[in-house]
């Protein structure tokens, strides 16, 4: 199996859209958004062609294939137009015998993990910054942000694949990747 993550889409259907095409190009068998759907937040400039509206309809146009927890920008009303499941703070996966926390991370974070067993993978959004890294007897990630990547990052996803995670840009760079098994 095969796990496509992405977070962060603020509403940009232009992202979204290069995103979508990624994810097929990739071949992977679900989607994860980990939050932040339609809305740009407060924080953050209004991104690049804004249109929730359409962001909610494409995104429903793969509402059989996509896990999705809710982020700090997503409300109740986002989930009148989303056709899968947002509300929940995170969702438990197992994946080749792992546990896989999935939380958006304004609540649970990298730097506050949830009870976790050695072996665990715990994957946030947010911050907009990729990571993949070994803390202490788990492993962290972050896919960045296919919309607003923040600290001079390429707009970038997360790939699943065997026992790795690789955090690719829309060229197919290699940003970040780690081995679970390692």
């Amino acid at each position: 199996m095969k796990l496509f993550f992405m977070s962060d889409i603020h509403g940009s259907i232009v992202c979204l859209n290069q995103a979508l095409a990624a994810f097929e190009a990739e071949q992977a068998d679900y989607l994860v958004c980990l939050g932040d759907l339609l809305y740009h937040g407060p924080r953050n400039p209004l991104p690049e062609e804004y249109n929730p509206k359409e962001v909610a309809a494409r995104l429903n146009g793969f509402k059989d294939r996509i896990i999705s927890v809710r982020g700090n920008c997503d409300a109740e009303v986002d989930q009148m137009l989303i056709e899968f499941p947002i509300m929940s703070e995170y969702a438990i996966l197992f994946y080749e015998g792992r546990r896989i926390f999935v939380t958006h991370g304004h609540h649970h974070h990298i730097d506050n993990l949830p009870h976790l067993s050695p072996g665990d993978v715990f994957i946030q959004g947010h911050t907009h910054v990729p990571v993949a890294e070994k803390r202490g007897e788990v492993i962290v990630l972050n896919p960045g942000s296919i919309t607003l990547p923040k600290e001079n990052n390429p707009r970038s996803y997360g790939v699943m694949e065997g026992t790795g995670f690789r955090i690719k840009d829309f060229s197919g760079n290699i940003l970040k990747q780690i081995d679970f098994a390692g």
